[in-house]
């Protein structure tokens, strides 16, 4: 292969919310560099994960999966050593692979991944649990040999130095970086969100997003060290850039950013992440590069599914017959016609759940007896969640059971059933949510249900 191919580079952040970013209406200026990335290049301005834990969202990117296909439906579950991943695809291809952060697609072990337990990668800086073998001033990794590697510096600025360095190595052939980071996510020992020093006091008292501001949950213990977070890594992503214009690959280098899940603050349960949401789906998402620069704002749905096979097609390899995902260039071509409207995700460990999500409606229904850690499905469902998001975005008004909403209800059990059987799922039972009254809704119209 040429070397002429692009090179490719996944800068992956964790828990982080869509609107930390500036193109999403947050107003604290914390990332100048992906909020220029998502406008002189390509922005997907509505994506979604597919699942809002750590280790199945990261499966579904790695292999083009739904989580319950990938075998990784919960995390402390480990990446069948037969997957096909995107490693796999870029190395077929004549690319270097390498991978720099948190794995988390390990069963067992806490450090050291060993070479079969990869994903197929080649060169690797990597911990299966960053969050157990680091802290944000002391970062650990471990090499290809296994061997414990102490990075100096805030845990984001070491691991970016290591991909800096990585990238200024000659090569012979182009380059396939993961570069997976722990921020924006809480240190677990510690339940806090530490930034760098200083950087808390910066956004102490700070804006705080609407359903925030509603539900409360951690957010006035957290928020403040969750943004300095994020604003690191958003200077990482400056620093990273800059090296490649330094030394001249920048225009040869496709980016993406994005991100596995979002954060709720412990707003929707007792926990951060694992819920139908917007706070735990929705995601910043952006590309630049051969391909991407100049095509402005996608605002068709897109899930981190869909996100593998763009990699894959934009820099050139056939993508796998077995990826469930589809790519986005055809949407930058301007050919939107089959493209999917709407958005499916899976829930575990806090609930067996599973939710869809149109351009205006969000339903999601909960299994009635299975347990979200020993159970991937479910043959019996309830609806718990329907939202409006044209006039409830924030998502504070539950319409699940209104007699006004039943047709909607309808319309959205059907689609979501297709969606689950599509990828393999046995057709369940959904039962609809227990029904309450309220003399202000009024009937939903047919048209309305359908958008």
């Amino acid at each position: 292969m040429s070397t002429s191919q692009p090179n490719v580079i996944v800068f992956f952040t964790d828990q982080q919310r869509w609107d930390t970013t500036g193109v999403h209406g947050n107003p604290m200026g914390l990332t100048p560099n992906f909020d220029r990335m998502a406008q002189s290049g390509t922005h997907c301005a509505k994506t979604f994960t597919c699942q809002p834990v750590c280790a199945p969202a990261r499966s579904c990117l790695q292999t083009g999966l739904y989580a319950t296909n990938t075998g990784v439906y919960r995390n402390e579950i480990g990446l069948k050593d037969d997957a096909q991943t995107l490693a796999h695809s870029f190395s077929n291809a004549g690319y270097e692979t390498a991978y720099i952060g948190k794995w988390h697609l390990m069963a067992d072990g806490v450090g050291p991944v060993p070479e079969d337990k990869r994903g197929g990668y080649q060169r690797w800086l990597a911990s299966n649990l960053l969050e157990n073998t680091s802290d944000a001033y002391s970062t650990v990794l471990y090499d290809e040999k296994g061997e414990e590697v102490f990075l100096p510096g805030y845990r984001v600025d070491a691991m970016t130095d290591a991909a800096i360095r990585y990238l200024a190595e000659p090569k012979d052939k182009p380059s396939f970086l993961f570069l997976s980071y722990l921020e924006p996510h809480h240190q677990n020992h510690l339940d806090d969100y530490p930034p760098p020093d200083g950087y808390r006091e910066n956004y102490t008292g700070s804006w705080v997003p609407p359903d925030l501001a509603a539900l409360g949950g951690t957010t006035h213990q957290h928020l403040a060290g969750y943004y300095g977070m994020v604003k690191r890594l958003d200077e990482a992503l400056g620093r990273l850039t800059d090296a490649l214009k330094s030394m001249g690959t920048l225009d040869n280098t496709i980016i993406l950013f994005a991100t596995d899940h979002g954060c709720h603050f412990k707003t929707r349960n007792d926990e951060y992440k694992r819920s139908c949401h917007e706070s735990s789906l929705r995601l910043p998402c952006a590309f630049r590069g051969p391909g991407f620069d100049g095509r402005g704002q996608v605002q068709e749905l897109v899930s981190l599914i869909d996100l593998s096979p763009t990699l894959l097609d934009a820099a050139g390899i056939e993508i796998p017959e077995h990826m469930e995902g589809n790519s986005i260039m055809p949407l930058l071509r301007g050919e939107k016609d089959g493209w999917q409207d709407d958005i499916f995700a899976q829930i575990s460990e806090s609930e067996v759940g599973r939710v869809i999500r149109t351009k205006r409606w969000k339903y999601g229904v909960t299994a009635l007896e299975a347990d979200g850690w020993n159970d991937a499905s479910s043959s019996h469902y309830v609806e718990q969640y329907l939202y409006d998001l044209e006039y409830d975005p924030y998502e504070l008004c539950n319409l699940a059971g209104l007699p006004s909403h039943h047709r909607t209800a309808e319309v959205l059990r059907e689609r979501l059933l297709k969606r689950m059987t599509a990828i393999g799922e046995e057709e369940p039972i959904i039962e609809p949510a227990p029904v309450w009254h309220d003399l202000g809704q009024r009937i939903v119209t047919e048209d309305e249900a359908q958008s």
